[in-house]
């Protein structure tokens, strides 16, 4: 799939947040710190993980395609089950003298979605760096917010469950950045087995997903039952390199 390079598609933008985000590195273990503090960089700023964007947007599209094939999207658990990982063994030790044979071969046991994404046994081909944040947009300050587990018997909040975790204000910009690597344009027809040119369907999807937070669909982090991670993005500019 990477052995010869065919085209890249690079994409910049700026990634706003409309609400305030969390996005959560697990408990602090300093003495006056946030039960939960926020994702940061070496200097302390704020930073969104390139796998909570890709990993949001690639629950989004699957939803849409099972909406019209569940076998354009297949469960994620069955990516990584027991019968799966048996099966790609197989394939391995039947094509292991015919790398070619086996990348065909895995090709197709893999649906739409995890082609332009990646599995335990493919590469991905749409890459999101960390999302680093604009300086000059943000004024070094999180803001610390208070939350409690309710005890849903007595409908009170239950013992020993106050808790305070941090959030990135609304209104910080963060950079965006995103390569497409060799985008397939053409698909094997299901009856003649042979390639039809379609137009590049990957690059495409990509587009239906990040229209998706364009339009402050895909919520980022934790907390989006209250309305936290709301993010819009903007797209500055696309750059296609087709040698």
């Amino acid at each position: 799939m990477f052995d010869v390079f065919k085209n890249r598609l690079e994409i910049t933008g700026t990634l706003t947040t409309v609400t305030a985000l969390r996005i959560s590195q697990g408990r602090s273990t300093e003495p006056t710190g946030s039960d939960l503090p926020v994702i940061k960089d070496a200097l302390g700023k704020p930073l969104i993980p390139g796998s909570s964007f890709k990993g949001a947007m690639r629950s989004r599209l699957e939803s849409f395609l099972r909406g019209i094939d569940s076998a354009l999207a297949h469960d994620p658990a069955e990516l990584i089950s027991q019968r799966m990982n048996d099966h790609v063994k197989d394939l391995k030790e039947r094509h292991k003298d015919d790398d070619k044979a086996l990348a065909d071969a895995l090709n197709d046991i893999t649906d739409s979605v995890s082609k332009v994404f990646g599995t335990p046994w493919q590469a991905s081909k749409f890459q999101v760096r960390d999302l680093t944040v604009k300086d000059d947009t943000w004024f070094g300050q999180y803001q610390e917010r208070d939350g409690v587990s309710i005890d849903r018997d007595t409908e009170t909040a239950a013992d020993g469950r106050l808790y305070d975790f941090q959030v990135v204000p609304a209104g910080v910009e963060f950079e965006f950045k995103a390569i497409v690597e060799n985008a397939e344009d053409h698909v094997l027809n299901p009856n003649t087995q042979e390639p039809e040119e379609i137009g590049y369907w990957e690059l495409g999807l990509i587009m239906v997903g990040l229209q998706q937070f364009k339009m402050q669909q895909i919520p980022l982090g934790g907390g989006v039952s209250r309305g936290l991670g709301v993010v819009e993005l903007d797209i500055d500019q696309l750059v296609w390199i087709d040698p």
